[in-house]
């Protein structure tokens, strides 16, 4: 069962259900992948989403990525993708672990909300539908998706396009693709 715990700091308007947003695009990133079973585990798998500013966001990304700016989104995994299936698959522990019934953390998603609300006015659109695409791919992540050479990127944007189309939401890259 998937659990989404969410913090989100003042900055973070009130006019968007921000945990139902979360929860949403949580599940439906989830069960885009091969990885759906965890989405009814007897385990409950949590995934904690951080809703903050671009200066603890900055902070995140100097000492955990070498890099000194904020950025939209962070992602920290806490289970290797190669483990996730024992996570769903109680056969898999005999009956014991996480699997069988406990509580496993998947990992932590942190967003930045000056480089998001920027970044969704740049885009022309609102910024709960951006939230959603960077929950998603924050999401991926965790599930062991990276974007670092083409094929990969490919894959991961492509499952991003599917589940945002399923949520309602734009294609996230068309504008992207299109400036080439």
């Amino acid at each position: 069962m998937l659990d989404v715990a969410l913090s989100a700091e003042r900055i973070w308007a009130d006019d968007a259900d921000w945990e139902a947003l979360a929860v949403c695009a949580v599940a439906a990133a989830v069960n885009a992948t091969p990885h759906g079973a965890l989405a009814t585990a007897d385990a409950v798998v949590e995934i904690s989403i951080r809703l903050t500013d671009d200066a603890e966001v900055q902070t995140l990304n100097r000492d955990y990525r070498h890099k000194d700016k904020p950025t939209n989104v962070l992602s920290f995994p806490m289970i290797a993708p190669d483990l996730l299936d024992s996570v769903a698959n109680t056969d898999a522990n005999d009956g014991a672990g996480p699997g069988a019934g406990g509580e496993v953390l998947l990992g932590d998603i942190v967003l930045a909300h000056e480089t998001c609300a920027r970044e969704a006015d740049d885009k022309g659109i609102a910024l709960p539908a951006h939230v959603t695409h960077l929950i998603v791919h924050g999401t991926l992540h965790l599930l062991g998706y990276d974007h670092q050479g083409q094929a990969e990127a490919e894959v991961m944007e492509q499952i991003e396009r599917d589940v945002l189309a399923s949520l309602g939401i734009a294609d996230p890259y068309l504008d992207d693709h299109n400036e080439d």
